[in-house]
Formats: structure tokens, C-alpha cells, sequence
């Protein structure tokens, strides 16, 4: 095993010797870690944008039960909820995401004329996901280390080269697989039994903290991992020494070349 090979030493475990600065390793990691899933999944805004149209559709159609009114009203607010991350140059992929799940739903409801088709697209994927992380981390690969590797400059290093991470990602993917199959069984049974409305506040219930009991869960197994290792660093360094070393090459040509000259003019003339 190479030194490159190693995996790095776990952020919640000291070196002999160590101490304060030791601390102050593992207190970076943590907030690196903390930092990045922030991003990854949206933080607070990221949420209120995933509630937001869901809440407002249920409150519109508790009130009026008109289906139209409350899919446009929901529709729309997560259009507005784009076009204020846009004009703010914000990363948009969450809002993105969240206009086309409430499109989705508008379509199949408008369709169907069924005001529980609403939520339907939304269930589907949750499902989904849900079996996704469940059959990745069964192959080896596990999709939260997929969708983090890339936000810590580590890429699919961990799969390799650190098998404490990929340890780690292994139980992340774990729990947001279970977690969200713990909240299918809850909805698609109210989606049979329940009427829209209950169903609908069911829903705006379980947005938040089935997400941030798995975020909190990631995080755990993540701060007691050990550090990703930066594949991008390690790439500008070895094109840095590749530069180097043609450099040094180049000058030491240059050198023999003049050293080596008068030397090549004697043994042309014959002498």
C-alpha cells in the first residue's frame, strides 16, 4: 500500500501526542463537513422552497377544493421562488428541481382530475430515491458518496483509497434509504384511504424532519470519518512537478547544448 493509498487517520481520533491542535483538526473537519452538506442539500432556504408550494397548495384547497386554483397558485410560487434566485444569481438547481416536481404534479393532477394526483409525482420519487440508495450502496457504490464526492474535492477517491469514508457514505446511504421507505409506508397508504386534504398536510408534516434526521445522520457518520482526500490538489501538484521538471530538463539541455558545442564544431572540422 502506497503512502498515497492510506487512508487518513480518523477526525475523531487523536495522535499520541496530540492536543489543541489536534482539536483544532477535528473542529475544521467537522465544519468542513457541516459546510458542504449544507450546500449539497440547499440548507434552510433549499427547504422553505421544498415546503412552500406543497403548503400552499393544501391550505388553497382545504379552504375552496379547487383543484386549478390551488395547482397554478403552487405552481406559481415556485416559479417566483426561481426567478428570486435568479435575479440574485443563486444556485438554482434546488429551485429548479422544486418547479419541475410541482409541474409534475400540476400536469397529473389537471389530468387525472384527481386533487391526490397532486402528490403523486412527488411519492414516485421519493420511492424511487429511496430504492436507489438501497440498491447503490448494495453495489458497492453508494449514491450519497456519488452526490458528496464531488462537493468535497474527493471525487470517487473514497471508493479506493479511504475506506473509512466510503464506510461512512455506506451507512449515510443506509439511512436515507430507510428513512424515506419509513415515509413511503406512511403515504401511500394515505394515499389510498386518505382524502386530498390529509394526505396533503401528512405531507407538509413529514418534508422536513425525515430530511434532517438523514442530514443529521450523514453528518454523524461523516465527522467520524476521516477526511476526504482533495484529488483536485493532488492533481495541481503533480501538473505543478510536471512543469517543474520539463523546466529543469529544458535548462539542463540548454546547459549541455552550450557546454557541448565548441566540443561538436572540433569534431566536424576533423580535429
Amino acid at each position: 500500500m502506497t503512502s498515497l493509498d492510506k487512508p487518513t487517520q480518523d477526525a475523531g481520533q487523536s495522535p499520541p501526542g496530540g492536543g489543541r491542535e489536534d482539536d483544532g483538526q477535528v473542529h475544521d473537519s467537522r465544519a468542513v463537513t457541516e459546510a458542504a452538506l449544507f450546500e449539497a442539500f440547499g440548507g434552510i432556504r433549499g427547504m422553505v422552497e421544498t415546503v412552500l408550494p406543497g403548503l400552499i397548495f393544501v391550505t388553497i384547497f382545504t379552504i375552496n377544493k379547487d383543484l386549478h386554483f390551488s395547482a397554478i397558485a403552487a405552481l406559481a410560487v415556485s416559479v417566483v421562488m426561481l426567478v428570486v434566485r435568479l435575479l440574485r444569481k443563486d444556485t438554482v438547481k434546488h429551485a429548479f428541481s422544486g418547479v419541475f416536481g410541482v409541474a409534475f404534479g400540476v400536469v397529473f393532477a389537471m389530468f387525472t382530475g384527481n386533487a391526490k394526483d397532486f402528490y403523486l409525482p412527488g411519492m414516485l420519487y421519493t420511492l424511487g430515491l429511496a430504492l436507489a440508495y438501497i440498491v447503490t450502496t448494495l453495489a458497492g457504490v453508494p449514491l450519497i458518496g456519488l452526490m458528496l464526492g464531488p462537493v468535497f474535492k474527493e471525487n470517487l477517491s473514497w471508493r479506493t483509497r479511504n475506506p473509512g469514508r466510503k464506510k461512512a457514505y455506506t451507512k449515510a446511504s443506509w439511512a436515507w434509504g430507510l428513512i424515506l421507505l419509513a415515509k413511503c409506508a406512511i403515504l401511500f397508504p394515505l394515499y389510498w384511504w386518505a382524502d386530498t386534504t390529509q394526505l396533503g398536510w401528512v405531507l407538509v408534516i413529514l418534508k422536513i424532519p425525515p430530511f434532517l434526521l438523514a442530514v443529521w445522520l450523514t453528518w454523524v457518520f461523516l465527522a467520524k470519518a476521516p477526511p476526504p482526500i482533495d484529488v483536485f490538489a493532488e492533481m495541481e501538484a503533480a501538473e505543478k512537478a510536471e512543469e517543474a521538471e520539463k523546466a529543469a530538463k529544458a535548462e539542463r539541455e540548454g546547459a549541455a547544448a552550450e557546454n557541448g558545442e565548441p566540443a561538436a564544431g572540433r569534431h566536424r572540422r576533423g580535429v
